[in-house]
This record gives structure tokens, C-alpha cells and sequence, in this order.
């Protein structure tokens, strides 16, 4: 990924941090999730009275490109905080990194994590979820097969 790729794609998840609903924990996410065919899809965490119901702004950015059929996905930029004031770097909890192992290539798959517009750093997902548990896991069929229709 280019440094002006992924300075877009910090501020396309910057630009949508106000969007984020919030009112329980008022910890505010956004996320910017890049296909690989360039097209970019914003995510938020929408959190629930009911607390399970909430969704991260990463599940929510990859339930938008997948309903729009997109499979193919580069990287992801995510920034968050008290407010929706990034005071650190603000990374996936493990049910969102769990969904990026359903979908992307843990080695060529990045994640920007961003303090601000400015500063980040950068990983693969291997690195946020080493040993993860994936598709192949399963058996002998192959990624997207299971998931043809999905």
C-alpha cells in the first residue's frame, strides 16, 4: 500500500468518527475498509442497550462491501476514542479480527491503526491474530467455496 493510500483511506475512517452511536460506553470507532478494487467502505460501532447487539465499525464496514458483493479486500484503517477523541491507537477486539481471517489473506491483509491523520502504524492481520483460525481449518474444501452464496 502506497503512503498516500493509506493517508486516504486514515481519512476516509477520520471523516466518519462523528457518525459513530455510541451513548453506553461513549467510545467512539470508525473504520475504513479498502477493496481490492479500490472502492473504500466506511464502518462505525452502533452500540445497543442491550450490549451484545452492538456492532463494531469494522463488522460494519465489511457488512456493507460484502452486501454490495465485494470478496476481495487490502487493508483497513481504524481509529477511535473516548468521544470520538483518538488519545491512542485503537485496535480491533478479536471478534473483528476473527471476521478480517473469514475474509482476507492474514499475510497480505493490512491494518492501519490511527492516533490521528498523520499517525499510524501499520500491520498484518498474522500479526494481530497469530495462529488464526480460518476457512482451510475446516477441511478439505476451499476458501469460498463454503461461502459461494454468502
Amino acid at each position: 500500500m502506497s503512503p498516500d493510500e493509506a493517508r486516504m483511506l486514515i481519512q476516509k475512517a477520520w471523516e466518519t468518527l462523528p457518525r459513530a452511536y455510541a451513548p453506553y460506553s461513549r467510545f467512539h470507532v470508525a473504520a475504513a475498509l479498502l477493496c481490492g478494487d479500490g472502492s473504500v467502505y466506511t464502518g462505525f460501532n452502533i452500540e445497543n442497550a442491550a450490549f451484545s447487539p452492538t456492532i463494531c465499525a469494522e463488522r460494519s464496514a465489511f457488512v456493507r462491501a460484502l452486501c454490495d458483493g465485494k470478496r476481495d479486500f487490502r487493508a483497513i484503517a481504524i481509529c477511535g476514542g473516548p468521544d470520538g477523541t483518538p488519545v491512542d491507537f485503537c485496535a480491533p477486539c478479536g471478534v473483528c479480527r476473527q471476521v478480517m481471517r473469514e475474509f482476507c489473506s492474514p499475510d497480505d491483509f493490512q491494518i492501519l491503526l490511527a492516533k490521528s491523520p498523520e499517525e499510524f502504524r501499520t500491520f498484518s492481520l498474522r500479526q494481530l491474530l497469530p495462529e488464526g483460525f480460518g476457512p482451510e481449518n475446516l477441511g478439505p474444501s476451499k476458501r469460498g467455496d463454503s461461502h459461494a452464496d454468502v
